[in-house]
């Protein structure tokens, strides 16, 4: 069955490993598919937060666009898949860095991984993206 509007944007809110796809610019290629963490609030865009280098920020930028699906298996089989237009690209900061971290990790280890972060991964990117399709369901317990 299809979410509700409200159900779907509840879902995404919540903290789950997302899995990225965008183009990849070759004919006949599958599109790059990778996990990501991302923040979002119910009504609002959604942002990534990347190394400014990497391949996934590299095709983001040629494609203007990205898909994020996320999906769970309990209590019910659940997924809510949505694409869009990049609206902003943003260097990334420290600040966003400690708020996706504190979005899927323990308080406790946000400070350790922010340092390392910043010491091992360079130059980093915030993507907004504006959801203009949305795809989704529960399919019931499994």
């Amino acid at each position: 069955m299809a979410l509700s509007r409200e159900e779907r944007e509840q879902f995404l809110a919540e903290p789950h490993v997302a899995a990225l796809s965008v183009d990849s610019g070759q004919r006949g290629r599958a599109p790059l598919t990778v996990p990501v963490w991302y923040q979002y609030a119910p009504g609002g865009d959604v942002w990534v937060l990347t190394g400014r280098d990497s391949r996934k920020a590299e095709l983001i930028a040629k494609a203007g666009r990205f898909t994020l699906l996320v999906d769970r298996l309990e209590p019910t089989v659940r997924y809510v898949s949505v694409e869009g237009a990049v609206i902003e690209t943003a260097a990334g900061t420290h600040d966003d860095l400690v708020e996706i971290s504190s979005r899927y990790l323990p308080a406790d280890k946000v400070d350790g991984y922010v340092a390392h972060m910043e010491a091992e991964e360079g130059d980093m990117v915030v993507l907004h993206m504006r959801p203009q399709r949305w795809v989704s369901s529960d399919l019931g317990e499994v």
